[in-house]
């Protein structure tokens, strides 16, 4: 039996995934890319449709709030469920730097960061906080996956948030900007942290199809918005006369993280490949799925920042083309998002 519209409405608000600002992530990265990469009139669109979809997603999370408190907290407790609330804290710091890269809203981009800063204190360390102390946690292999590295994303899409409307603060940009210095070294250890549980996790467990699920893209997404954030931070050095004395270490830094997520490409292909091809696991819509488009668009838009810091022209063939591949896989898993909500549902 079909169920009814009002009941379907409810039920999406009670079960709503904490991790879906992973679709404003992947939307407003590829705005993003769309306009360094001279796709002015997508650039526009795709922020107008992520106003839209952010805006959304924040009715949906207050009325889940008020009218389901005992689901959320059951999520901020959940080992796998509770990183996925990181994603509110990139979401918003990605559509402030989309508004401010797209649209050249500074100051709607600045109330953004300031949201962005006090949602990623509150959630970095309410979540781990409450994980840390929970009487009953699962085995590693259970409780731990890629969507952890969203905590990695977060931090990094303030610092390169920061480092971005640090010129327009007038004389407090030393201070902006060491502040972003800060967040994108916290997080740059933060990845070393968990991507070690996480390939300890890959070669010391079993792993069945089902546990390799599309957040594992954030092995690599993680450390290409790090690149992100480091080439921003590079770009704005003159105004910090810490980070100007640092540069050429976090140009280093910037480039390694770089190649960390070049290495993670062919082998996150080989696993899906194994997982769908090889063991022939089902693709379905899934919401996890936007957490595999953002790392597409990411190192399309890394990638092109790390050209203007450093002298690698050749490199500009890979934003070029990735931006394509980032583009399929938004449209690929926005169709299932629009079939799943407009889908008939049975009780």
């Amino acid at each position: 039996m079909t169920m009814p519209a009002n009941a379907r409405g409810e039920s999406a608000v009670a079960t709503l995934h904490p991790a879906y600002f992973a679709l404003v992530m992947a939307t407003g990265i590829l705005s993003i890319a769309s306009q360094l990469l001279g796709f002015r009139t997508l650039a526009v669109g795709l922020l107008v449709l992520n106003v839209v979809a952010f805006a959304t997603l924040w009715i949906l999370n207050v009325l889940r709030v008020a009218r389901y408190p005992d689901r959320v907290m059951a999520d901020l407790r959940d080992h796998g469920r509770s990183v996925g609330f990181f994603t509110m804290v990139a979401g918003t710091c990605v559509l402030g730097s989309q508004a401010l890269v797209v649209a050249g809203a500074w100051q709607a981009a600045a109330w953004l960061w300031a949201a962005g800063i006090v949602l990623w204190a509150g959630i970095t360390y309410g979540v781990f906080a409450l994980l840390t102390v929970k009487p009953d946690k699962p085995s590693l292999a259970a409780g731990i996956n890629g969507g952890w590295l969203v905590a990695v994303v977060a931090a990094q899409s303030v610092s390169g948030l920061g480092s971005q409307l640090a010129a327009g603060f007038g004389d407090r940009a030393p201070q902006i900007l060491f502040f972003s210095l800060a967040l994108w070294l916290g997080g740059g250890m933060l990845y070393i942290w968990i991507i070690s549980l996480i390939f300890y996790r890959y070669t010391f467990f079993a792993l069945s199809p089902s546990d390799l699920a599309p957040p594992y893209w954030i092995n690599m997404g993680a450390v290409a918005i790090s690149t992100l954030a480091g080439a921003l931070l590079v770009m704005a050095a003159p105004q910090s006369p810490v980070v100007a004395e640092l540069r050429p270490f976090v140009k280093g830094l910037t480039l390694m993280f770089w190649a960390t997520a070049t290495w993670w490409i062919p082998m996150l292909v080989i696993l899906g490949g194994w997982r769908h091809v090889y063991s022939h696991f089902p693709f379905r819509y899934d919401p996890s799925y936007w957490g595999m488009v953002f790392p597409l668009g990411m190192y399309t838009v890394c990638t092109l920042r790390l050209t203007q810091i450093i002298d690698v022209p050749f490199l500009l063939i890979v934003p070029r083309v990735f931006v394509f591949v980032a583009l399929a896989a938004w449209l690929v898993v926005m169709t299932g998002l629009v079939h799943h909500l407009i889908g008939p549902r049975r009780s």
